[in-house]
């Protein structure tokens, strides 16, 4: 049930393709959240323009969480498929997904977890999730770029057609037709990148020899400190204050735009990310061209966030 994928964009493209092709149909309905990352959202815009669906959008509030009410009443018997991340990318918000999976199963209706920022910040057990597709990045965690998996539940991939065909995907052709291989080999096609297959192998394992429920308590202590410590300064505005956050600290400066920010932290030693963040509908909520975005993983320090802290003054003394 797991297919090894280039990364997270690929292993949604997959879903979305296949899942499109053999399931939804002119009239049907796709709920995507307004959080997603563009590769959550693009590739089931193609498929509704494809198959004459509509695309249904699960609306956040201002502290950038899901308004679930919303996304219960979205539900209906055109619903055919839900496509949500379990953390924000850019506002770090985390979603309950395993409620709102019991709830789309409700209606029969499957859910793809965009995975990609909680895989390697926390704990995570999909069975327990009942997650349908589920789809992450290796280099997320630690493992080489081009790495990745898609996981998909049996009763649905044995009924999708192949997303890429060759070599590998195979059990027989003729000139006239082809039977294809069982899963995961059908969505396998051409050589398998056997190397970074191996490196997300070994990164997985680096991961599971943590006590990784204690790496991800002192992220979350990481978070809150960096919160607290940018929520002194007046002209910062932290965009995204949801309850339950990961590891992911967006702001903005006023007066001072984001890249600007990012090219004078980096100055100082300090990596950030400055755009739109692949969430351009995030950014036209909170009325943000862009966002200054901290991250923060198990290797990282308080004295580090001071001297983030530290140095977004430098950033508006510059700006005086």
């Amino acid at each position: 049930e797991c297919i090894f994928v280039r990364g997270c964009t690929e292993g949604v493209n997959l879903v979305a393709s296949s899942y499109g092709r053999q399931f939804i149909n002119e009239g049907d309905e796709i709920l995507v959240s307004q959080m997603e990352h563009h590769s959550n959202i693009v590739p089931w815009q193609i498929v509704a323009e494809e198959r004459g669906a509509k695309i249904r959008v699960i609306p956040i509030n201002e502290r950038g969480e899901l308004i679930i009410e919303e996304y219960e009443n979205l539900l209906n018997e055109r619903t055919k498929i839900v496509a949500v991340s379990h953390v924000s990318n850019s506002l770090g918000t985390v979603n309950p997904v395993r409620a709102m999976i019991a709830t789309a199963h409700k209606f029969g209706v499957p859910v793809c977890v965009d995975a990609a920022q909680s895989v390697p910040h926390f704990p995570v057990d999909v069975q327990d999730l009942d997650a349908d597709f589920f789809v992450f990045s290796g280099h997320k965690m630690f493992a080489p770029t081009g790495s990745g998996v898609a996981y998909g539940k049996r009763e649905w991939l044995d009924k999708m057609p192949p997303y890429q065909t060759g070599g590998g995907m195979i059990r027989t052709v003729t000139l006239e037709r082809s039977t294809f291989a069982p899963i995961p080999e059908k969505f396998e096609a051409g050589t398998p990148a056997i190397a970074n297959a191996i490196g997300l192998g070994a990164a997985i394992d680096y991961i599971n020899a943590l006590d990784f429920e204690a790496a991800a308590a002192y992220e979350h202590e990481l978070l809150e400190y960096a919160t607290e410590r940018l929520a002194d300064i007046p002209e910062v505005t932290i965009i995204g204050t949801a309850a339950e956050k990961a590891s992911v600290l967006s702001f903005t400066i006023e007066g001072i735009h984001p890249h600007d920010i990012g090219t004078i932290l980096d100055q100082q030693g300090i990596a950030i990310r400055a755009g739109h963040h692949c969430a351009q509908p995030v950014m036209q909520f909170f009325d943000v061209p862009a966002t200054a975005r901290a991250s923060f993983a198990f290797y990282n320090t308080r004295e580090e966030v001071d001297k983030l802290a530290d140095s977004i003054q430098k950033v508006i003394e510059v700006f005086a």
